[in-house]
Protein backbone atom coordinates (compact mmCIF):
# COMPACT_ATOMS: atom_id res chain seq x y z
CA UNK A 1 0.00 0.00 0.00
CA UNK A 2 1.56 3.21 -1.15
CA UNK A 3 0.28 6.42 0.40
CA UNK A 4 0.79 9.89 -0.93
CA UNK A 5 1.97 12.86 1.08
CA UNK A 6 -1.54 14.24 1.58
CA UNK A 7 -2.98 10.90 2.73
CA UNK A 8 -0.05 10.44 5.11
CA UNK A 9 -0.60 13.91 6.59
CA UNK A 10 -4.30 13.11 7.08
CA UNK A 11 -3.36 9.87 8.87
CA UNK A 12 -0.97 11.75 11.16
CA UNK A 13 -3.56 14.43 11.91
CA UNK A 14 -6.16 11.76 12.71
CA UNK A 15 -3.82 9.77 14.99
CA UNK A 16 -2.29 12.76 16.79
CA UNK A 17 -4.02 13.81 19.99
CA UNK A 18 -5.36 17.34 20.14
CA UNK A 19 -3.66 19.56 22.68
CA UNK A 20 -4.40 23.02 23.90
CA UNK A 21 -1.35 25.28 23.89
CA UNK A 22 -2.78 27.59 26.54
CA UNK A 23 -3.74 24.72 28.85
CA UNK A 24 -0.30 23.10 28.43
CA UNK A 25 1.43 26.40 29.24
CA UNK A 26 -0.70 26.88 32.33
CA UNK A 27 0.04 23.34 33.57
CA UNK A 28 3.78 23.81 32.94
CA UNK A 29 3.73 27.13 34.79
CA UNK A 30 1.78 25.78 37.77
CA UNK A 31 3.78 22.58 38.19
CA UNK A 32 7.18 24.20 37.52
CA UNK A 33 6.29 27.03 39.88
CA UNK A 34 5.16 24.55 42.53
CA UNK A 35 8.48 22.71 42.30
CA UNK A 36 10.32 26.01 42.69
CA UNK A 37 8.06 26.98 45.62
CA UNK A 38 8.86 23.65 47.26
CA UNK A 39 12.56 24.42 46.81
CA UNK A 40 12.07 27.82 48.41
CA UNK A 41 10.12 26.26 51.30
CA UNK A 42 12.91 23.71 51.82
CA UNK A 43 15.48 26.52 51.77
CA UNK A 44 13.50 28.45 54.42
CA UNK A 45 13.13 25.28 56.49
CA UNK A 46 16.88 24.65 56.46
CA UNK A 47 17.61 28.31 57.24
CA UNK A 48 15.24 28.10 60.23
CA UNK A 49 17.13 24.99 61.36
CA UNK A 50 20.15 27.33 61.74
CA UNK A 51 22.10 26.10 58.71
CA UNK A 52 24.35 28.71 57.11
CA UNK A 53 23.19 30.22 53.82
CA UNK A 54 25.32 28.04 51.52
CA UNK A 55 24.43 24.84 53.38
CA UNK A 56 20.71 25.65 53.30
CA UNK A 57 20.90 26.18 49.53
CA UNK A 58 22.81 22.95 49.06
CA UNK A 59 20.45 20.93 51.26
CA UNK A 60 17.36 22.25 49.50
CA UNK A 61 18.82 21.28 46.10
CA UNK A 62 19.86 17.84 47.35
CA UNK A 63 16.41 17.28 48.85
CA UNK A 64 14.73 18.22 45.55
CA UNK A 65 17.02 15.84 43.65
CA UNK A 66 16.32 13.06 46.16
CA UNK A 67 12.56 13.60 45.97
CA UNK A 68 12.75 13.61 42.18
CA UNK A 69 14.68 10.33 42.18
CA UNK A 70 12.15 8.80 44.58
CA UNK A 71 9.19 10.02 42.51
CA UNK A 72 10.84 8.65 39.35
CA UNK A 73 11.45 5.27 40.98
CA UNK A 74 7.82 5.09 42.14
CA UNK A 75 6.56 6.05 38.67
CA UNK A 76 4.92 9.27 39.87
CA UNK A 77 7.27 11.68 38.13
CA UNK A 78 6.32 10.38 34.68
CA UNK A 79 2.62 10.84 35.43
CA UNK A 80 3.22 14.41 36.58
CA UNK A 81 5.44 15.10 33.56
CA UNK A 82 2.77 13.83 31.15
CA UNK A 83 0.45 16.53 32.38
CA UNK A 84 2.96 19.32 33.06
CA UNK A 85 5.44 18.82 30.22
CA UNK A 86 8.25 21.36 30.40
CA UNK A 87 7.19 22.38 33.91
CA UNK A 88 8.94 19.27 35.23
CA UNK A 89 11.86 19.47 32.82
CA UNK A 90 13.23 22.88 33.61
CA UNK A 91 13.94 22.74 37.37
CA UNK A 92 16.75 20.66 38.86
CA UNK A 93 14.25 17.84 39.35
CA UNK A 94 14.09 17.29 35.59
CA UNK A 95 17.81 16.66 35.48
CA UNK A 96 17.55 14.14 38.33
CA UNK A 97 14.70 12.41 36.48
CA UNK A 98 16.84 12.25 33.32
CA UNK A 99 19.58 10.45 35.25
CA UNK A 100 17.37 8.06 37.24
CA UNK A 101 15.01 6.98 34.44
CA UNK A 102 17.60 5.19 32.27
CA UNK A 103 19.21 3.70 35.37
CA UNK A 104 15.89 2.09 36.33
CA UNK A 105 15.20 0.99 32.78
CA UNK A 106 18.49 -0.85 32.36
CA UNK A 107 18.70 -2.22 35.93
CA UNK A 108 18.20 -5.78 34.66
CA UNK A 109 21.49 -5.61 32.75
CA UNK A 110 23.49 -5.30 35.96
CA UNK A 111 25.10 -2.51 37.92
CA UNK A 112 28.08 -1.81 35.64
CA UNK A 113 26.78 -2.47 32.13
CA UNK A 114 23.19 -1.51 32.92
CA UNK A 115 22.88 1.14 35.59
CA UNK A 116 26.40 2.55 35.37
CA UNK A 117 26.62 2.70 31.59
CA UNK A 118 23.09 3.86 30.84
CA UNK A 119 22.55 6.26 33.76
CA UNK A 120 24.19 9.15 31.96
CA UNK A 121 22.88 8.35 28.48
CA UNK A 122 20.67 11.46 28.52
CA UNK A 123 22.37 13.58 31.17
CA UNK A 124 25.93 12.78 30.08
CA UNK A 125 26.07 15.23 27.16
CA UNK A 126 24.67 17.96 29.41
CA UNK A 127 27.36 17.31 32.01
CA UNK A 128 30.13 17.20 29.41
CA UNK A 129 28.94 20.41 27.77
CA UNK A 130 28.64 22.12 31.16
CA UNK A 131 32.16 21.16 32.20
CA UNK A 132 33.70 22.13 28.86
CA UNK A 133 31.79 25.40 28.68
CA UNK A 134 32.87 26.32 32.21
CA UNK A 135 36.51 25.63 31.34
CA UNK A 136 36.30 27.76 28.18
CA UNK A 137 34.49 30.59 29.98
CA UNK A 138 37.01 30.42 32.82
CA UNK A 139 39.95 30.63 30.43
CA UNK A 140 38.38 33.53 28.54
CA UNK A 141 37.75 35.37 31.81
CA UNK A 142 41.29 34.60 33.03
CA UNK A 143 42.86 36.11 29.93
CA UNK A 144 40.45 39.06 29.60
CA UNK A 145 40.46 40.08 33.28
CA UNK A 146 43.87 41.86 33.20
CA UNK A 147 42.54 44.14 30.45
CA UNK A 148 39.41 44.99 32.43
CA UNK A 149 41.27 46.31 35.46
Amino acid sequence: MKTGKQEYNKMIEKASPNSSLIQNCIWAFVVGGSICMLGEALYNFYRNMNFVLSDARLLSSVTLVGLSALFTAKGWYGKIAKRAGAGTLVPITGFANAVVSPALEFNAEGFVTGVGAKMFIIAGPVIVYGVLASVVYGLVLFYIMPFLR
